[in-house]
């Protein structure tokens, strides 16, 4: 599922955020994220994605500020950040009409089915889905931030839940929705 590559800069900001600290992470996700837009960018056939650019645009702004300012941001604080460009990204796609799954759905199915409404609403439907689990992930940071006695395995849980969720519902809705229409091929 190439959408699963498109996470790998948070992945990467993640863990070197717990490593080595939350600008160093911040700087090494943007650097990811800048690898896949360039890869999209000169490989043939590809465009850089909604997702992959917004990423450059939000680990790296973060990046440059924190090295510029240095702010006293914790660990929590970084994640809301990071977590909420990544909502803010997402809703974005929605508003601007190209639901940011659709560029990855598309490079799984024919072009004649690109414009297809159901295709088209498909992918609205799971873009949804994942806004709503990148808001979990905002109200778990927001929870942790503003109740840090809590252990952090809380937030952690919910933002796996809802990723994971986010994962299964992208794998399941669209053969649901293929299973369940003749218009759509199997």
């Amino acid at each position: 599922m190439a959408i699963l590559l498109a996470f790998a800069p948070f992945i990467v900001f993640a863990v070197v955020d717990r490593l080595a600290g939350g600008t160093i992470g911040l700087f090494a996700g943007a650097a990811v994220s800048a690898a896949l837009v360039l890869r999209d960018w000169l490989g043939a056939g590809r465009a850089p994605k909604v997702l992959e650019f917004g990423t450059v645009i939000v680990l790296g702004g973060l990046a440059l500020y924190a090295g510029l300012t240095d702010p006293n941001w914790s660990i929590i604080g970084v994640r809301l950040r990071v977590d909420l460009g990544l909502l803010l990204i997402v809703l974005f796609s929605i508003v601007l009409g190209r639901p940011f799954t659709l560029q990855y759905a598309r490079e799984q199915v024919s072009p004649a089915l690109w414009d297809n409404p159901i295709f088209i609403r498909v992918n609205y439907i799971i873009t949804a889905v994942w806004a709503a689990a990148f808001a979990i992930t905002v109200i778990a940071d927001l929870v942790l931030l503003y109740a840090p006695d809590l252990t952090p395995a809380v937030g952690i849980g919910a933002t796996a839940l809802a990723i994971a969720g986010a994962f299964k519902f992208t794998s399941w809705y669209p053969k649901h929705v293929r299973a369940n229409s003749d218009i759509l091929p199997q």
